[in-house]
């Protein structure tokens, strides 16, 4: 069975066509600037034929899998027949706030429980429906599949998802811990769990997804039990441009200095203009920081100094609950491409005995055990596929309904 994997974000559309029975990407792509002047990447993956890429009318997500479509399905960039051939259709759901724990497939019921999820996941939420809209005017009848980011941490027990705020706003408005990037952190997990040789049961697994937007989870026998983000992604460690935890009076003096600047502005300064951005003045991306730091930008070394030792924090308060850990996983944009990073949070961590191996860490994109002789925790690189995930899910799903 052939399944399309959406990520739809504001103006933007991800997609990769599987194969379901050999788990193999036919097809994946790009299309940018939706509702402005549009551009598009389609690359086949399963029969040599040439890329595609080019400015494209895109005025709508509509026009945007209508494009997808289109390049899947030609003579000269398509990997299938006809439309015919896509069975379902799987996409990202950032936010299923406490309703969905788990993939469902997509009805008006899902459609309704995740609009009542735009309070907690503004910027997303709509993004995501349009892509079901999207799709359900181009591919009537297609089943469709939301699988959620915040699923795999449901398992969280209550005391670790509770804030200590008036318990009204959780029982009246759900605010509580979510956590996010579960796809992500449910595929490596798993994968660790494999290199170590035993079942989930028994096993203690920190997974670090660390990109622009980076987030961590203890995962004990083979569920979370705790998750770095919160309520949104701003929260746990600083990222590219969110500051992560910080006082939360900060909201309040950052208004006061700026002269009365309202609330949304205030959270759009921590949400878009700190993290390692604020602090170095030089780039959200690690790579300009590193670049920099080497041509002696103190302010660029302290912001990778600061995201490597809150990375360690987090992993330490998770090897003193869960009694240790079987192995730490460093996964995502900077996890699986940053030896230096990687380096630098273990530096932190060698007081509990972990330690790694520097020439196994010379690695960048791909598996690697970095482990080093003597170290309390194995160590490993584990590039994630939060796509398959969702395909596996939504092969799942719809097979067992039709």
């Amino acid at each position: 069975m052939n399944v399309l994997v959406i990520n739809a974000g504001s103006s933007s559309l991800k997609y990769q066509l599987f194969e379901m029975d050999t788990e193999s990407i036919l097809a994946k792509g790009v299309c940018e600037r939706i509702g402005a002047e549009g551009h598009m990447k389609h690359t086949p993956v399963s029969n040599g034929k040439p890329v595609f890429e080019s400015d494209v009318p895109l005025p709508t997500h509509a026009e945007a899998i209508n494009a997808v479509i289109e390049k899947l399905t030609s003579a000269e960039y398509g990997v299938i027949g006809s439309l015919s051939e896509i069975k379902a259709v799987g996409h990202r759901i950032v936010h299923g706030g406490p309703k969905f724990t788990e993939s469902v497939l997509i009805n008006e019921d899902v459609i309704k429980a995740i609009e009542e999820c735009t309070l907690l996941a503004p910027l997303h939420t709509p993004a995501n429906l349009t892509g079901i809209e999207a799709c359900t005017k181009v591919m009537p009848g297609v089943p469709q599949v939301a699988v959620f980011d915040t699923a795999f941490h449901h398992t969280i027990p209550e005391y670790a998802f509770i804030y200590p705020i008036p318990y009204k706003y959780y029982v009246d408005n759900d605010i509580r811990r979510y956590g996010f990037h579960g796809t992500s952190h449910r595929y490596v997990s798993s994968k660790a769990a494999e290199l170590l040789g035993k079942n989930a049961s028994g096993t203690r697994i920190i997974t670090c997804h660390l990109g622009n937007g980076s987030s961590l989870a203890a995962v004990k026998d083979g569920v979370c039990i705790d998750t770095s983000m919160g309520v949104t992604p701003l929260e746990g460690v600083p990222m590219g441009t969110r500051s992560g935890s910080v006082d939360p009076s900060i909201v309040d003096l950052i208004s006061t200095i700026e002269g009365g600047l309202s609330l949304n502005d205030t959270m759009d300064v921590l949400n878009k203009k700190s993290g390692v951005l604020g602090v170095s003045g030089v780039s959200s991306d690690f790579r300009d920081l590193e670049n920099a730091k080497l041509e002696g930008n103190a302010r660029a070394e302290l912001a990778l100094d600061i995201f490597n030792y809150q990375v360690a924090k987090i992993i330490g308060s998770y090897i003193a609950v869960m009694g240790g850990a079987d192995a730490i996983v460093f996964t995502a944009g900077i996890g699986e491409n940053g030896p230096n990073t990687r380096r630098g949070i273990c530096n932190f961590l060698n007081g509990l005995g972990i330690c790694i191996d520097e020439v196994k860490n010379d690695v960048r994109g791909e598996f690697r055990e970095i482990t080093g002789a003597g170290s309390k925790a194995r160590v490993f690189v584990i590039p994630t596929d939060e796509e398959l995930v969702i395909a596996r899910d939504t092969n799942l799903i719809v097979g067992v309904t039709l």
